[in-house]
């Protein structure tokens, strides 16, 4: 059976103690929630693939402590780092990066140290390290005294966990301990950064390319998402991810505004099946927006919008509990309206979208 627990020192002490039987655990972190193992733990690592049902190919994101100096000398003495395959360059962004944003939703991928095993990374020479800004995730890496592999606590490709009670809908009976730190206050999983010749940006999340590049004082291109099913330099570079049960389709452009072609095949799709309608706007009033579909398609529609206020930030704390909702009701249909143009955190939150829908 699955307990949640709440983050008492002897939950915690309970959760390490799990973990270093090689155990897994699922934790909070201010993104999502993580299924957490240890770094160096095969036995651990395995499960992890195991009960999310993760394919191989898609590596770990390893967790640790906040680095009390410089996060190269740190990550080295943790077996973490290659620092001989860091060049000048890269060490000063990584060092850069992680005193700017650690801890904090920023995931950094460098060169491999000897102590990493193959599970970790999906047997390439890199290894994508955090050091998460949740309380109760640095609570427990400092009562485990280890690196922590995490990825998000969810079945493969399906939407990530923001509550404790996303956990157990995804993963209860599956593993032993959830521990509860919350509602995660991002929401959207941590932006990825390569920091070796050529920096770039892996995944996009709420720490902004503007933000980074203005910290290195470089510009960063955004590596494309990957259809291949080779390992990923990055978690989160698949074409398909973090996507509902239901048919999720994105427009081309807004309801109101829709080519005939367009609105012919949307009538297509909802010809065939019952039930309402789910819109997701990503800002503002999605009223409008739903009365639009409802002339367009006959149907009725539940419209949500991620941030009525139109606050990014708030969109984002939104985005997966809200298409956790929208798939469990009786809709029919998911229906996204585009973004037309999107910067800082709303280019994550473009980003999760593309990768849960298809076009229309």
């Amino acid at each position: 059976m699955t307990s949640i627990l709440t983050p008492t020192p002897a939950n915690l002490t309970t959760a390490a103690e799990a973990l270093l039987r090689s155990r897994v655990v699922a934790i909070p972190t201010e993104t999502v929630y993580g299924l957490a193992g240890v770094a160096f733990d095969e036995v651990a690592l395995a499960t992890i693939f195991t009960v999310k049902e993760r394919p191989t190919f898609d590596p770990l994101i390893v967790h640790v402590p906040t680095p009390p100096g410089d996060a190269d000398v740190h990550l080295a003495e943790l077996g973490l780092l290659d620092p001989s395959l860091l060049g000048p360059k890269a060490r000063e962004r990584l060092n850069t990066l992680a005193k700017a944003y650690w801890p904090g939703p920023l995931t950094l991928v460098v060169p491999r140290g000897p102590r990493v095993p193959d599970l970790v990374t999906s047997g390439l020479d890199t290894v994508a390290i955090r050091c998460p800004g949740h309380p109760v995730a640095q609570e427990l890496l400092a009562t485990v005294k280890r690196p922590l592999a995490a990825p998000s606590a969810n079945r493969f490709g399906r939407i990530s966990p923001t509550t404790a009670a996303h956990v157990l809908e995804e993963l209860g009976g599956r593993i032993d301990i959830i521990l509860d730190g919350g509602p995660a206050h991002v929401g959207i999983e941590s932006t990825v950064v390569s920091v070796t010749d050529p920096p770039q940006i892996l995944r996009p999340g709420s720490i902004s390319k503007e933000s980074l590049e203005t910290t290195l004082s470089e510009s960063l291109a955004i590596a494309k998402p990957n259809a291949t099913l080779k390992p990923q330099a990055s978690p989160g570079m698949l074409e398909r991810h973090y996507a509902p049960g239901k048919r999720f389709v994105r427009l081309p452009a807004p309801t109101s505004s829709l080519t005939d072609e367009a609105v012919q095949r949307l009538q297509t799709l909802v010809e065939g099946v019952e039930g309402p309608i789910a819109l997701i706007c990503v800002l503002g009033d999605a009223r409008a927006a739903a009365t639009h579909l409802r002339e367009l398609t006959g149907r009725d529609v539940l419209a949500h919008s991620l941030s009525p206020s139109g606050d990014p930030n708030e969109a984002a704390r939104n985005l997966f509990r809200t298409l956790r909702l929208l798939d469990s009701t009786g809709a029919a249909l998911l229906v996204a309206e585009p973004l037309p143009a999107a910067t800082g955190v709303l280019l994550a939150i473009v980003d999760r979208l593309s990768r849960a829908t298809v076009p229309l």
